[in-house]
């Protein structure tokens, strides 16, 4: 690892402009040689003034944008930062962490952005305004209606993240909030702030973003969270302490300002009492164990800290996660030989030892030694090296320590269960974490177990023989999953895809006319205006409005149609063929209609054959046959433009159409949503 190069001053990013703090700032250590990699600083910055900025010029930018348009945004950010990653792993090194644990935090950040950036374009609608459950009738008469609505909130997305991630910490939080339309500003923990920094500069040179949509603080935070008001949100990832306090701020309390906590949890990790040495499962949660421990030194807010095991099989597996953990190769993170980094501090080396000590009042260290490390490279006076460490805890029902106390560092304890409850009881006593995994190839294990896991933790890992390849294993949040947990992790919820964005919005139940709701939302609503003058089918995105709408003409369902339709497709269910089997049946009165016969007709009936703009049928929504159709009924279809979501980078678009059909008692005998994709333009 390089030495002796000059430290660089950090600069905060904050009314438009990179500003550094007053005096010389305060230096940042690398975490493996010790020397001052960084000066840090935000003395004399006017955090007031940069929340105000956000939401006077970021805010209005991202709220002029569509869902889609601040998406298509995300993705050009991210791939412009897969190309620049090199740049990213050489300051990585200076956290501490090798190359491999560097690809979790800076391939696996900007991999999250892209997957919002991809989840957003095919799940939500390229509008401003979302919508949320069905419009709820509120009169008879349907001339008073209500739906449920998304808009972002008017203030600042306020982020302050844990060390340890300092890449993917930021972006998996700026991914939603941005796609959400909050701007964001960012405050890194100091002392990997050089990372966070880097990349953000890289961000902003991309010109990519609007004016006001990312600010940074390198820094103390100052007075930033007295100024944030009820249309802010604050996330926060670290430890419990520090996030209680930050929850209780003054101003947060005072305007009941959004705030989401990501704290330290001792997750568990639990082997099947089917998973005995030999079996494939148990070698898994033993390859798992060593990696989770020795992943990013144990720093990780996901790591397996409570090793739970069958009684019978705990020397086993002492032995063999011991085994592995004394192979462990520890020296400097650039070091090619090297397995396990450093910490990201000298004081955080020594915090973790003096919690050991704790949880040694409770617990045999059993591998690896709190006084001496060996390594492959680099000086242990100097860096922040720490050999692995595993305990076991004799009596872990009765303890309360090694449920209680996270030594964040390279450092797990073992413990035995006699049965399944008690396993689940074990991992309970951690009081709510961020995940929790089982490794086990019986069903009845899982589903005791995992019933019970579930109420205390935010996910929870199945693993075993058949998903080995696959699984992306017990430490890793992903993006289209809920990653938090109650209780003790913090009660928060970051990503889970687009519940994730919907956390930067506000949602507003809206009432009125059936006219009013549609010219708010966007989408038509039963109720509303029509237009029927040309067909439909004939128009291209150019000239479609939502309310466009055709009636068709009738078309009688015949025994024949219903006997031809049974042979053709080999549908001879008996409520279609066997009068008296039908009459018996609850539901009818005599032999019915296919349900998918209806459809077809409607179809037959609504569709205008000849080319046009209408390029493909992709699917149906909501589909439900709400009234039966008999031999000699008549059915016709009202078929209306419902929401029209035109593509940002093609030349077509999704439209989607209530498609109503009814009988000739104007019953309405099915009813759903009829998908297509239709050109922008048409000659």
């Amino acid at each position: 690892m390089a030495t002796g190069t000059a430290a660089r001053r950090l600069e905060s990013y904050v009314e438009g402009a990179w500003r550094r703090g007053e005096g010389d700032g305060k230096p940042v250590l690398n975490a493996a040689t010790g020397d001052v990699h960084a000066l840090i600083g935000t003395e004399g910055l006017d955090f007031r003034a940069a929340l105000e900025w956000g939401r006077a010029v970021g805010g209005p930018a991202l709220h002029a944008r569509t869902i889609h348009e601040r998406a298509l945004m995300l993705k050009e950010v991210g791939l412009k930062l897969m190309d620049l990653k090199e740049e990213f792993y050489l300051e990585n090194f200076a956290t501490g962490a090798t190359r491999k644990d560097g690809w979790v935090d800076i391939e696996g950040g900007i991999g999250t952005l892209l997957t919002f950036a991809s989840k957003a374009r095919r799940e939500l609608p390229n509008t401003r305004v979302l919508t949320e459950g069905p419009v709820e009738p509120l009169s008879r008469d349907g001339s008073f209606v209500a739906q449920h609505i998304l808009l972002p909130m008017q203030g600042v997305a306020v982020h302050i993240n844990a060390f340890n991630f300092p890449v993917w910490g930021m972006l998996e939080k700026i991914a939603p909030s941005l796609i959400a339309g909050m701007p964001c500003i960012v405050k890194p923990a100091s002392q990997t702030a050089y990372l966070t920094e880097l990349v953000v500069r890289r961000i902003l040179e991309t010109g990519i973003l609007p004016d006001g949509a990312l600010q940074i603080v390198t820094g103390s935070s100052g007075d930033l969270l007295d100024h944030v008001n009820e249309q802010d949100v604050v996330t926060f990832t670290g430890s419990a302490s520090t996030g209680r306090m930050l929850k209780s701020s003054a101003a947060i309390l005072e305007h009941s300002v959004r705030f989401t906590m990501e704290a330290d949890s001792l997750n568990a990790s639990i082997l099947g009492r089917d998973a005995g040495p030999g079996t494939e499962e148990f070698d898994l949660f033993v390859k798992e164990a060593v990696r989770e421990v020795t992943a990013k030194a144990g720093q990780k807010c996901t790591a397996i800290r409570r090793i739970i095991v069958p009684k019978a099989h705990e020397q086993a597996v002492v032995e063999a996660i011991s085994d592995r953990l004394s192979k462990t190769s520890v020296g400097l993170p650039d070091d090619d030989a090297v397995r396990m980094g450093a910490l990201v501090s000298l004081k955080d080396r020594e915090d973790v030892k003096a919690k050991v000590r704790e949880l040694a009042k409770e617990a045999e260290i059993v591998s690896g030694s709190l006084d001496d490390v060996s390594l492959v490279s680099g000086d242990a006076g100097k860096g922040a090296f720490m050999a692995p460490v595993l305990l076991r805890c004799a009596n872990a029902m009765d303890a309360e320590t090694v449920h209680s106390v996270e030594a964040f560092g390279p450092v797990a304890t073992v413990m035995s269960y006699e049965d399944a409850g008690e396993a689940v009881a074990l991992a309970r006593k951690g009081r709510g974490s961020l995940v929790s995994s089982l490794f086990t190839n019986d069903g009845a294990v899982a589903g005791e177990i995992v019933t019970g896991l579930a109420p205390f933790h935010g996910r929870v890992l199945i693993g075993n023989r058949k998903s080995a390849k696959s699984s992306t294993g017990h430490g890793s949040p992903l993006a289209p999953l809920v990653h938090g947990g109650p209780g003790r992790a913090g009660g928060g919820e970051e990503m889970g895809g687009m519940r994730g964005v919907k956390h930067f919005m506000q949602r507003t139940a809206v009432q009125g006319t059936p006219d009013m709701l549609s010219a708010v939302t966007g989408q038509w609503v039963e109720g509303a205006q029509v237009r029927s003058d040309v067909h439909p089918f004939r128009k291209s995105l150019a000239d479609l409005k939502i309310g466009d709408q055709i009636v068709t003409d009738a078309r009688e369902v015949t025994e024949e149609d219903v006997e031809h339709f049974a042979e053709f497709t080999g549908d001879t269910f008996y409520a279609h063929m066997d009068s008296a089997a039908a009459k018996a049946n609850p539901f009818f009165d005599d032999r019915v209609a296919h349900g998918y016969l209806i459809a077809s007709f409607a179809a037959g009936l609504f569709v205008d054959p000849e080319p046009g703009p209408v390029l493909a049928n992709y699917g149906v929504d909501n589909l439900r046959f709400l009234t039966p159709v008999y031999f000699g009924d008549t059915l016709k279809v009202r078929l209306t433009c419902k929401q029209i979501n035109p593509r940002e980078n093609a030349d077509h678009g999704e439209v989607r159409w209530d498609c109503q059909v009814t009988n000739q008692k104007d019953e309405v005998v099915a009813q759903y949503d009829v998908l297509t994709m239709v050109a922008k333009t048409w000659p």
